[in-house]
């Protein structure tokens, strides 16, 4: 049947079963947004305040979700306030579709209005890029971009379309998604290419069996749970697996939740900020198992004494990974899952309680000294929560100490209940992903977890959240300081607090009621505990609530230690 650009488009958005998108309109992407407006009834959009906020909201869904999340941009400048959620979604390997219209063909590359290289652009921080000028490519670049979004190591695809390819005629034909890797552009791509970034690689089994050999011979094994466990939703595998290996479980910022941060095996976050028993625990072992993780700076803080005493294995499937960081003495490259799957079959049940033991008597999670002032503590405030909202809440984070906090503190069950900036560490990424997690999941109780300098970052986006009823609860651990940037000033610039001091507005509860919201400041647990009772009743009237929770300037995150330095020579306990 004959139809326009813009109508395939939406059509294939359709095919792969897109019910949600994220974005904002402008003048090349017009033709778009007049087919969206004729298909209300099978696409909701989602007007945000930004395209950042567009961007990460995307992020959000693609993570809380499991699917493949969208969003729509314009031109220039439109294109260009998605890099940083492009990016976002790039370092963690979120599965999210960018669809931008640029100026028609003949006035590219003679700076007309609004016109922006994007595809250039955004080449570094996409797993592929394209640029539309031909319609009779369309369906299948849009097919294909979807594909390889979700395909392999998840990650960002980015669709730039001129603005005449949406106007012009062409002959669509509808070809349902589970033929797609048989038809078309992404038939041949997939049947020419041997990248493990767009495959999901079949395991070598002889890799498994010395692995399996390597356990046998292993007295004190460690596992790192990351985030390819939860990108692969690989969850009831991999703690199948530390079960039946019977080994302390590290956890990395991006694979909260995929192990339970609440299981007798974990041992609490690792790296800069882990805890004395993760970090003392990879030292210590004669078996280091890690698992969907990229050995970055903040978890092998000194690569070459990184698991210093022991045999390191990685388990991961991207090939790009293995011994980029940190040399291994053994990998299996494949997908999490059935990487696992085929482990489980093999291993029988091991008893490494000594070993256990001695992980076990370092802490866990940092202890907090009670402010002689009546201060709460991020623990305080974060058990209080925890102990208050339903189990299966998502959590969003911005970043900083507070997501650090968070992070140790709130114990985190299942893939998808974590959303966190982790690789490009992105403030202001926290509200727009927890709007994109409530529109995915608007059963759940969504929380958004930030600190009062990320949340001037985004906080425009409590207009999305009032308009569309996608009731939200955000709890600001307010400082009145840049707080991680000022963690490093008092520890490593002799106190010098050089632009790091928020002593200035707004009154965050006024900002909350300033888009029809209710808020309160608590300063402290029974003030806490009575706004968040206020909050969950908001809630169920499909309104948001802003908590501004007094937090001590020089509360610190501890455990830390320094960049450069052995993950157990602690600077703070």
């Amino acid at each position: 049947m004959e139809m326009t650009g813009a109508q395939v488009v939406v059509e294939c958005l359709l095919e792969q079963g897109v019910d949600t998108v994220f974005g904002y309109p402008g003048g090349t992407i017009l033709n778009i947004y007049d087919e969206l407006y004729k298909y209300q009834d099978k696409i909701t959009h989602y007007l945000t305040a930004h395209e950042q906020g567009a961007a990460h909201a995307a992020d959000g869904y693609a993570r809380s979700t499991g699917k493949v999340g969208v969003c729509l941009a314009t031109s220039g400048p439109g294109a260009t306030n998605l890099t940083t959620g492009i990016a976002t979604a790039y370092m963690d390997s979120s599965p999210v579709v960018f669809i931008c219209c640029n100026v028609g063909q003949k006035m590219l590359g003679k700076d007309a209005f609004q016109e922006v290289d994007i595809t250039g652009i955004s080449m570094p921080i996409t797993k592929t890029n394209y640029l539309v000028r031909d319609v009779d490519k369309l369906a299948d670049t849009v097919r294909e971009a979807f594909g390889i979004a979700r395909s392999g190591r998840p990650g960002p695809v980015l669709i730039d379309i001129t603005k005449d390819v949406t106007a012009a005629k062409v002959d669509y034909e509808p070809i349902p998604q589970e033929k797609h890797s048989r038809t078309g552009a992404l038939g041949k791509l997939i049947r020419r290419s041997s990248t493990s970034s767009l495959l999901r690689p079949e395991p070598d089994q002889k890799d498994i069996d010395i692995l399996v050999d390597m356990i046998k011979e292993s007295k004190k094994p460690m596992l790192i749970c990351g985030g390819g466990v939860t990108r692969s939703r690989a969850h009831e595998e991999f703690r199948e697996f530390a079960r039946k290996v019977d080994a302390p479980v590290a956890i990395t910022l991006m694979g909260g939740g995929a192990m339970d941060g609440a299981d007798p095996l974990a041992t609490g976050m690792i790296g800069m900020h882990g805890s004395q028993a993760s970090n003392r625990g990879v030292d210590g072992c004669d078996l280091l198992i890690a698992v969907g993780c990229r050995f970055s700076d903040r978890v092998a803080l000194k690569p070459d004494s990184f698991a210093r005493n022991g045999k390191i294995v990685h388990i991961d499937i991207d090939r790009a990974e293995i011994n980029k960081n940190v040399q291994t003495d053994h990998h299996i490259i494949g997908d999490a899952k059935i990487v696992l799957e085929r482990l489980n079959e093999k291993i029988p049940q091991y008893d490494h309680s000594e070993w256990k033991d001695y992980v076990f008597s370092f802490p866990t999670e940092t202890k907090y000294d009670l402010d002689e002032n009546g201060v709460m503590t991020p623990k305080e405030i974060l058990a209080t929560i925890e102990s208050m909202v339903p189990e299966d809440t998502v959590v969003s984070t911005d970043v900083g100490e507070h997501q650090m906090w968070a992070i140790q503190h709130f114990h985190f069950s299942y893939p998808g209940q974590l959303l966190t900036s982790g690789g490009y560490g992105t403030m202001g990424f926290g509200l727009g992903a927890a709007l994109g997690a409530k529109a995915g999941n608007p059963e759940k109780t969504v929380i958004h977890i930030t600190g009062d300098g990320s949340f001037r970052m985004n906080c425009n986006e409590l207009a999305t959240e009032e308009f569309y009823k996608l009731p939200v609860i955000t709890f600001i651990f307010n400082n009145g300081v840049l707080g991680m940037v000022h963690q490093w000033q008092d520890l490593m610039y002799n106190k010098r607090y050089s632009q790091t001091i928020l002593d200035r507005g707004p009154n965050f509860v006024k900002l909350a009621e300033a888009y029809g919201m209710k808020g309160a400041r608590v300063t402290n647990i029974e003030e806490l505990q009575t706004a968040i009772t206020e909050a969950l009743e908001e809630q169920k009237e499909g309104r948001g609530y802003l908590v501004d929770c007094a937090v001590a300037t020089d509360e610190m995150v501890r455990p830390m230690v320094n960049g450069g330095t052995n993950i157990t020579e602690f600077l703070l306990n």
